[in-house]
């Protein structure tokens, strides 16, 4: 695999660590929600995932798949560009229950090229 396809894969799966290691221990959503720095932290980390997910999407040399890169470069430019519409609520719910299907995906994808 080429560096910078590896690169942005564990970039990936670095994000997604310190998104979690950002979060209160009982994975509350209002101590979520009252805590902008954690908010702002997690926010930026899932704009870098979305960023290395279209990196490689656009990568024309290797042809990695990854299951819903549509919908998450549309989160990043979301966050991005429309910023004030971003919902506490669909971003925990990204957190809950799409980032660790992402960092197994990305994992294998990792663990295949060794």
């Amino acid at each position: 695999m080429d560096n910078r396809i590896s690169a942005w894969l564990e970039d990936i799966v670095r994000c997604i660590d310190e998104i979690f290691d950002f979060l209160p221990t009982e994975r509350n959503f209002f101590e979520y929600q009252r805590d902008v720095k954690t908010r702002k932290a997690v926010e930026r980390n899932i704009e870098i995932i979305g960023e290395a997910v279209n990196r490689i999407s656009k990568y024309k040399k290797f042809s990695i798949k990854i299951e819903n890169a549509h919908k998450i470069i549309g989160t990043r430019n979301r966050i991005t560009h429309e910023y004030d519409n971003i919902s506490d609520e669909v971003i925990w719910t990204i957190i809950m229950r799409e980032l660790p299907k992402l960092r197994i995906e990305v994992q294998k994808l990792i663990k295949y090229d060794e």
